[in-house]
């Protein structure tokens, strides 16, 4: 009997120094679970924004589609600018001056339409991706036509490079000259192709080190 009351003397007195609270105080199992379920609900957060900043894959384009398209929209603006120049000059041919005096005009205008649409169509194509440097060539093309109509070497590398400098900043601006979000699917790509081709200054901070 002696030996029985001091074993559970012991055990008592063990229990006593050991609670039940102090062991859950030193397993804090809440806190790592909540903290591996906010980890998981965040990953796929970040794998959808990287999704959508990837550009899509590149379509080809139709480069005769193309041309005919935008000549037909060129020949357009050269009737007008025909129609001016028709209406300034003076002359006895009335309103058929428009085709018969300044039509060429409206023949040059098509003409450069339909040779940058036809060159950056084809030039994507050959390169299967869709940036500034197609608008570019297509820029460069058209200029070295209007050198050509001058009858002048250096105006028609100068109207190239001209000409497809313009362009090509325009599309690496993300062809908007408002900057307002007309496609928001793309908002993201767009802003891409703004930073990196508006490189950022270094901060003052390391420029003064």
């Amino acid at each position: 009997m002696i030996l029985e009351d001091l074993v559970n003397n012991h055990k008592k007195s063990r229990d006593a120094s050991f609670p039940a609270a102090n062991l859950t105080h030193h397993c804090p199992t809440e806190p790592f679970v909540s903290g591996m379920a906010s980890t998981s609900s965040y990953e796929p957060e970040k794998s959808q924004t990287r999704q959508s900043v990837e550009p899509s894959a590149y379509e080809p384009k139709s480069s005769l589609q193309n041309a005919a398209f935008v000549g037909l929209q060129s020949a357009g603006v050269g009737t007008l600018v025909s129609a001016v120049q028709n209406a300034l000059d003076h002359h006895s041919r009335g309103a058929a001056g428009i085709l018969t005096r300044t039509g060429g005009t409206i023949g040059f205008f098509t003409a450069m339409g339909a040779t940058f649409a036809f060159t950056e169509a084809a030039v994507a194509n050959q390169r299967q991706t869709d940036d500034s440097l197609n608008g570019a060539a297509g820029g460069c093309a058209a200029g070295l036509l209007a050198g050509l109509r001058a009858r002048s070497i250096p105006m028609a590398f100068a109207s190239c490079a001209v000409i497809g400098t313009l362009v090509a900043s325009f599309d690496s601006a993300g062809r908007s000259l408002t900057g307002g979000p007309k496609d928001t699917a793309s908002t993201d790509i767009r802003a891409e192709r703004r930073s990196r081709f508006f490189k950022k200054p270094p901060p003052l901070d390391a420029v003064t080190e």
